[in-house]
């Protein structure tokens, strides 16, 4: 089987529905039938909007995009972004926001394609340390993280639209 032909870009204001639409679709599918479906609706609704990102790349926010050729359709992308974490922060720390990839494209190397760029992206912007946070319960983000070098710093509360989750908050120098 031939691996499919995806390509990562840098993502700017004039890619936040591209953006919006990945988000929507990666966080319903990671999470419904985990999450309440409200829950997952109005987080997304509010956090994941085609505004929400370009509030985020406006304020200095690096994003980059996956797509599939041909069409050049969305199926991943990463966010990083000033850190929002209750861990200590340290000078130069980012926080890689989002990651996340469809279904279909886990295990082609997309998802350790992108990690590489938002830590390649970190360390180019002067960044000493990734900090990201998880959903407590995702097993598989976690082997994934702690395979790319990640450690836990922390804990969080995590509003997801009316309900409070736990997140392990995971660094890693760069």
């Amino acid at each position: 089987m031939t691996a499919p032909a995806w390509r990562l870009r840098r993502a700017g204001a004039a890619d936040a529905d591209a953006l919006a639409l990945i988000a929507g679709a990666t966080f319903l599918e990671a999470f419904a039938g985990v999450l309440d479906g409200a829950d997952i609706v109005a987080h997304v609704a509010r956090n994941s909007s085609p505004a929400a990102f370009a509030r985020y790349i406006v304020a200095g926010g690096v994003a980059t995009l996956a797509e599939i050729e041909p069409g050049a359709a969305p199926v991943g992308y990463t966010l990083l972004t000033a850190p929002d974490l209750p861990v200590a922060r340290r000078d130069g720390d980012i926080e890689l926001k989002r990651i996340y990839v469809l279904a279909p494209y886990h295990g082609t190397g997309l998802g350790a394609a992108l990690i590489a760029r938002a830590l390649a992206d970190a360390r180019a912007a002067g960044c000493g340390r990734v900090l990201l946070g998880v959903y407590g319960g995702n097993r598989r983000a976690h082997r994934f993280y702690e395979k790319h070098g990640f450690t836990v710093a922390g804990e969080r509360r995590f509003l997801v639209g009316a309900t409070w989750h736990d997140d392990r908050v995971y660094g890693r120098a760069v």
